[in-house]
């Protein structure tokens, strides 16, 4: 799309208002294709983006708002700098919080055992129990409300004016997605990167689904530490203290540190666990910490991730005693075999763990075995980021992907990629580096739940009808998305599903993650339109939070290191959180949020804009309405300032020569030093610099330069002194201002745009900073220094602006004086000033105003 010439600036409205532009505007934008994306150019002439698809199981809040700007900035300026931008919306909509928000919404629960009901409607009214479906009823649902979230988000999206195109959006359960996912775990398998295993898993036991080591959080829980005595060589007590007594039937072994002399001759030991009586090795490991409690530590299967260390690296038996439900296993482990162990376990079967524990204390008060009573403590606690209850360790059979976490080579080269991409800010790179050398086991990436992409595999079964987890079947790539709970695979019946001799289907699903991790290939079109691909990726810019580093930014890197051997970006682009008054975090977890939309209606999106790029990257940001009143103020003064520079006549600003006053070669000489500025600022991904530096020229260019030529602008000093100089000046200022607010304020600088241009100020080039010879900005300064000084007098006289001024003495160094009588005319007209009086001395300049014989 190329920039159209200027046309008259009859265009101008009587009484310009903000009101309604945002509709005005979106749609024009639309019926236009302003920000469709041309495919014909070459990568070269690209700017792509790696948009985040936000989850649509709930509400936007101002958050996204926030960090949503920043992209659209970014991809504005790129625009305008002559790069084709792609830049794409996707939907993040499967998962546990589309379940969730199915559930709630509708009033059911997914029973994977129910048959399909092809006539099937939810309840009108959702009742207090929720109604049991099928696994594709239920996931008929959650496609049904996702698209309605959908269309919401994307008018909400429409009304902040992101320069999306809207043509190109994508969900991450669509039909494309799937079959990419799909097919990048195909490929993963097929490399040795995917491997499934039988494992200690980190289990949720509400949503009964496994949770990766990224989606861990830890929080502060209340709990006690238990002192047990355990019987040890001769019948010498051994006492440890331990915030889990119930787990004492899954003891495996006690464990000191190898140097902690105090225990050194029970290491190679055997001591028999309280109550349960099952002789357990005494073992050494440095991960054992002496400090705590007494320096030797019970370790169980399984009660924490230090436990799952100890057990791997150590090969001890495995007891497992809480099942899926996070109750506890009916039958005893093996070792808790006598009479008075058996009858000990009973009173645990089916219980909580918090109930275990309750009765398991009472078991051993009534032994003798507790020692004292359990002292209070406030410990961390291992939680599902997005569940409430702590998690279990079971043991499960679970798909994994390699990730560095148990490969040192692999660790090394993903660690090496951070290294490789641009960070912005540059110490968010520390986050990356963390995560990386911190992993201490592989990706988890399958989910025991239902909406979701499948894993895409079956397994044959035995004569028996067992499943060999160690041949599994593969479709063919061409097949993809499919689904192995509803379909078969290559060479089997339908009829032989869960046979003898037949097959099984994969019931999981991957993790949200793995499919979000290929947003670039998803929106690029890595599988289905190769020619597209090479054009887009890798993708210019990620932009994302900065506490999904771990979990978004990593993974799509081990995505791309695997699938295409390099970064899937160039830049990444990290926005902070915004807080609320309180200076917490907002979530919609914590109940804080705001809802944006009424902000963008009460005080229009480019205010709210405004507000959301004034937020350095990477950098925490306060909710504040006040600025948003400040944004939507400014873009009320570029209406009035523009209306003004066009009534004044159509002199057009592209051609400079007829500047020629010193004040007017001073102002453009520092709107060149402006755009300088900010052109750097957004080459380096900092809009609110860019903002910020912009923002203030134009407040000088209004409060100074525009009252001081004012007059000479109406040519109340006659056509010849300047007159066409000012009005050049003017809409040279105002044209590139327009095109420097646009990526912020883009409703405000397209309505005053089309004042007196045909096309879109989004499609014009970005201005390049023009200094006319000889231009000094010093001019501008110390002339504005002047003006500020006969104002502020004024003012403490009690004088109206409009009143004059018998005289004013300007007194200073020589070259200031000089500068000074170069803008002189401009001073005394705009300032309603009488005689000037030029003094010279050593002191810095100084201004003195007769109001003393000012007419009141």
């Amino acid at each position: 799309m190329t920039f159209p010439h200027r046309t008259s600036a009859d265009g101008v409205p009587g009484k310009p208002v903000l009101d309604g532009l945002e509709e005005k505007w979106s749609r024009r934008w639309d019926e236009t294709g302003v920000y469709a994306f041309d495919r014909s150019r070459t990568r070269e002439e690209i700017f792509s983006v790696d948009t985040p698809p936000p989850t649509v199981s709930g509400s936007l809040h101002v958050g996204h708002v926030f960090s949503y700007t920043h992209t659209d900035t970014v991809a504005r300026y790129q625009r305008m700098r002559g790069k084709e931008v792609f830049y794409p919306m996707g939907w993040d909509d499967n998962g546990l919080p589309t379940e969730r928000r199915v559930q709630m919404h509708f009033g059911v629960r997914c029973d994977p055992a129910l048959p399909y009901d092809p006539s099937f409607e939810p309840p009108a009214k959702p009742g207090k129990q929720q109604l049991p479906i099928s696994r594709r009823n239920f996931i008929e649902l959650c496609e049904r409300l996702t698209v309605e979230d959908e269309k919401a988000f994307e008018e909400l999206w429409r009304l902040l004016g992101l320069s999306v195109d809207w043509s190109r959006t994508y969900r991450t359960i669509g039909t494309e997605a799937r079959a990419t996912a799909q097919l990048a775990f195909l490929n993963n398998l097929a490399r040795g990167e995917a491997y499934i295993a039988e494992a200690p898993t980190l289990w949720d036991i509400t949503y009964r689904t496994a949770v990766a080591q990224a989606e861990l959080e830890d929080r502060e829980r209340p709990g006690a530490y238990h002192r047990l005595t355990f019987h040890g060589p001769e019948g010498r007590p051994v006492a440890i203290d331990t915030t889990r007594p119930e787990l004492l039937p899954a003891c495996v072994a006690l464990v000191v540190h190898p140097d902690d002399e105090r225990h050194r001759q029970l290491v190679g030991a055997t001591v028999r666990t309280p109550l349960f009586g099952v002789d357990v090795p005494v073992v050494a490991h440095r991960a054992a910490v002496p400090e705590k409690g007494t320096g030797i530590a019970m370790i169980c299967t399984f009660g924490d991730t230090a436990d799952v260390t100890w057990w791997r690296e150590l090969r001890l038996a495995t007891r497992p005693v809480i099942g899926w439900d996070g109750r506890f296993l009916a039958q005893p482990p093996s070792g808790v075999e006598s009479a008075a162990a058996v009858a000990a376990y009973a009173k645990l079967a089916g219980a909580t763990a918090h109930t275990a524990r309750e009765r398991v204390v009472e078991l051993l008060r009534a032994s003798g075995e507790l020692e004292g009573e359990p002292r209070p403590v406030t410990h961390a606690v291992k939680f599902y980021e997005k569940g409430d209850r702590p998690l279990e360790i079971v043991t499960t059979r679970q798909w994994y992907l390699r990730n560095g976490g148990r490969d040192e080579p692999l660790r090394d080269e993903l660690m090496a990629r951070g290294g490789e991409l641009t960070w912005h800010p540059p110490h968010m790179r520390v986050r990356y580096e963390n995560w990386v050398g911190g992993l201490n086991g592989d990706w988890l990436v399958s989910r025991q739940r239902f909406f979701g992409v499948p894993i895409p595999v079956w397994y044959p079964l035995d004569g028996h009808g067992e499943p060999d987890h160690g041949r599994p079947i593969v479709p063919d790539a061409s097949a993809l998305p499919v689904d192995p709970s509803a379909e078969a695979p290559p060479g089997y019946e339908e009829a032989l599903r869960g046979v003898p001799h037949g097959f099984t289907g994969d019931p999981d699903v991957m993790d949200t993650w793995a499919t979000s991790s290929l947003t670039p290939q998803i929106a690029g079109g890595w599988r289905s339109d190769p020619d597209l691909f090479a054009r887009v990726f890798p993708m210019d810019v990620r932009p994302q939070a900065h506490e999904i580093i771990r979990t978004w930014l990593f993974s799509t890197v081990v995505r791309a290191h695997a699938e295409q051997g390099e970064l899937p970006w160039r830049h990444a682009a990290i926005s902070g959180w915004i807080l609320d008054p309180d200076r917490k975090k907002m979530s919609k977890t914590k109940s804080n949020t705001v809802t944006p939309g009424d902000l963008l209606v009460k005080h229009g999106s480019d205010a709210v804009r405004y507000w959301a790029a004034s937020g350095r990257p990477g950098t925490d940001t306060a909710f504040d309405v006040g600025q948003m009143k400040v944004g939507r103020r400014l873009a009320t003064k570029v209406l009035n300032v523009g209306k003004f520079v066009l009534s004044l006549g159509a002199a057009d600003g592209s051609d400079l020569t007829p500047v020629t006053e010193p004040l007017d070669r001073a102002l453009l000489a520092e709107l060149a030093a402006t755009v300088e500025e900010a052109t750097a600022a957004f080459d380096d991904f900092d809009y609110a610099r860019a903002l910020e530096r912009t923002e203030r020229f134009f407040w000088r260019f209004c409060d100074d330069y525009v009252e001081l030529v004012k007059a000479r602008a109406y040519g109340d000093q006659g056509e010849g002194a300047g007159t066409e100089s000012a009005r050049v000046t003017l809409r040279a200022a105002l044209d590139a201002l327009l095109r420097l607010f646009a990526p912020v304020l883009p409703f405000v600088t397209e309505e005053v745009w089309s004042w007196y241009a045909t096309g879109s100020v989004h499609r014009a080039a970005w201005p390049t900073p023009e200094v006319p010879a000889g231009a000094d900005a010093s001019v501008l300064a110390t002339a504005s220094e002047v003006i500020a000084a006969i104002r502020r007098a004024k003012s403490e006289g009690r004088l109206s602006m409009r009143a004059e001024v018998a005289g004013v003495v300007v007194s200073g160094p020589r070259a200031s004086l000089d500068r000074f009588a170069l803008a002189q005319a401009d001073v005394r007209a705009a300032g309603r000033v009488g005689a000037v009086e030029l003094r010279e001395g050593e002191a810095p300049l100084r201004v003195e105003v007769d109001v003393e014989n000012a007419p009141r």
